[in-house]
């Protein structure tokens, strides 16, 4: 179950869009850092960002096996069927359309492929 790679963006970027963009990183997030706090706290240990696990999970409770996604709902298409045609209208939508439907389709596989092998998992919107 290997994830192809997505085309970066080759458009025009804005400064602002840029400056806003590099703030997004892709690990230890605050609501990774958050939540890994809390677990740690209560007694749970886990793996961070765990390749073994397809997805790879922000966090992995492996002794339960339990993984943890804590992916932001615009990456993933939260109400996609009210941020699509916004995203239709704005700059780069293309882009954007297509790279938001890939995640969706990704979290569909991951889930149908947890669902075969019996690991339990969460995703962002039901975290915090």
């Amino acid at each position: 179950m290997k994830d192809t790679k997505e085309p970066r963006f080759h458009g025009e970027v804005s400064e602002k869009s840029h400056r806003n963009m590099s703030k997004i990183h892709g690990k230890d997030t605050s609501i990774e850092l958050v939540l890994r706090r809390a677990l740690w706290k209560k007694g749970y240990r886990y793996r961070k960002n765990y390749k073994k696990i397809p997805g790879t999970p922000d966090i992995a409770l492996t002794k339960y096996k339990i993984a943890i996604f804590c992916d932001g709902e615009f990456f993933h298409g939260k109400d996609w069927k009210v941020l699509k045609p916004r995203l239709e209208q704005g700059k780069n939508a293309d882009y954007w359309v297509k790279k938001i439907q890939r995640n969706i389709e990704t979290v569909k596989r991951i889930r149908n492929y947890f669902f075969k092998v019996g690991l339990s998992f969460i995703f962002g919107e039901r975290i915090l």
